[in-house]
């Protein structure tokens, strides 16, 4: 499902710039599956493993564990792998909107195969349209120009040659830049970092981290000097330590509780001793430093994020107002997705437009939690 996989990250990152990795494609499809959200029938099909059956995303059947599924990209491979259509859904059955699918598939494809990023011409021809309407489908289908398309293929194909340890300048050559110069003045800035650093995994950065017991599960709080750069949830203290590790296995992690340079740990103790308290209804929100890297638009989907009062919540389409980009709904459940600071950066409190409690990458469970304990005063305890 290479194809649609890169098509779904070109519609969810259409005003993020960044592109996510194997296991943020599996959250994206796995909120499409928990919303129902029939925008994406015809983009992916959902293989429940238990069961042996395969669904659209809007199928209005209980939400399978994500440990369950597997994804597809046509219903013929999902028989192929030896599951069968649902009966509720009908996900082998025609559908509004499966000819344009196809046609962008048909776009798409063109781009994975070749190395030089294809002309319109040849879109065009692949999808039997004329230029004109090759590129309206395109952008109504997926927000994004074939031209900016093309950009991201190139971005993610510097991001993989960077990580299997190129340097720079071959890093950019393989990925089709012309130049390094085109490169550093067109794309080195949707990386959130420099290039030389992009890969290094935290090289050179001193990060103190500890963990915390709380009403909501183990938490992980992770920072800087500067700022927290990691707050997340998970079963136990060792699964967290071994996650953070590998997202930052070249920099030197210290544990708070062990650490020699105590002003900088006691900083992290101060920050991890009021999150614990607030995920307890004993504190009030805290507004945190933050050390994350971010993309301009994550950069103010998050501040708009912060900016919702405590007790209060927000459609994605009032964040897309509120940052003056109405139309990027999409875009901005995409940077509530990414956020690397859970509980800092109040995503929990953004729901979907039905109402409904929406997905959460904690879990909705733990969302729903977290809403309930902000709509009563914090305990004076």
């Amino acid at each position: 499902m290479h194809g649609a996989k890169t098509a779904l990250r070109a519609a969810d990152t259409r005003q993020a710039g960044n592109l996510p990795g194997e296991e943020d494609i599996r959250q994206l499809f796995y909120r499409a599956i928990e919303q129902r959200d029939g925008s994406y029938d015809g983009l992916f099909y959902t293989g429940v493993l238990t069961t042996g059956i395969y669904c659209k995303p809007s199928c209005p059947a209980r939400t399978p564990k994500l440990e369950n599924i597997r994804f597809f990209p046509t219903p013929a491979a999902a028989e192929k792998a030896g599951l069968r259509a649902c009966l509720r859904c009908k996900p082998s059955a025609p559908f509004a909107g499966e000819g344009s699918w196809k046609k962008v598939r048909a776009m798409c494809a063109l781009f994975e195969e070749a190395e030089e990023t294809p002309s319109l011409g040849a879109l065009a021809k692949a999808a039997g349209l004329s230029e004109g309407h090759a590129q309206k489908l395109f952008r109504k289908t997926l927000g994004v120009t074939p031209k900016q398309y093309g950009g991201a293929m190139k971005l993610e194909r510097f991001r993989k040659a960077s990580r299997a340890g190129h340097s720079v300048t071959r890093a950019i050559y393989e990925a089709g830049y012309g130049s390094s110069s085109r490169f550093y003045e067109k794309e080195s800035a949707a990386l959130g970092m420099r290039p030389a650093d992009y890969g290094k995994k935290g090289e050179g950065q001193t990060i103190f981290w500890t963990c915390r017991k709380t009403a909501l599960g183990t938490l992980l709080i992770a920072g800087t000097a500067k700022g927290l750069c990691t707050v997340r949830f998970g079963e136990s203290e060792k699964k967290l330590a071994a996650s953070l590790a590998e997202e930052f296995s070249n920099a030197a992690l210290l544990n708070a509780e062990k650490a020699a340079k105590k002003s900088e740990a006691d900083t992290l103790g101060t920050w991890a001793d009021a999150l614990t308290r607030y995920a307890e209804g004993l504190e009030a929100w805290p507004e945190l430093p933050l050390d994350i890297k971010a993309t301009a638009f994550q950069a103010k989907v998050w501040a708009a994020l912060r900016a919702v009062p405590t007790g209060k919540t927000a459609t994605y389409g009032q964040i897309a107002a509120a940052i003056g980009l109405p139309q990027s709904q999409r875009a901005v459940a995409r940077a509530c997705a990414m956020n690397p600071v859970a509980l800092a950066i109040p995503c929990h409190r953004i729901l979907p437009k039905s109402g409904s409690i929406g997905g959460y990458h904690w879990g909705p469970e733990r969302k729903e939690k977290l809403l309930d304990l902000e709509k009563e005063p914090p305990s004076e305890n």
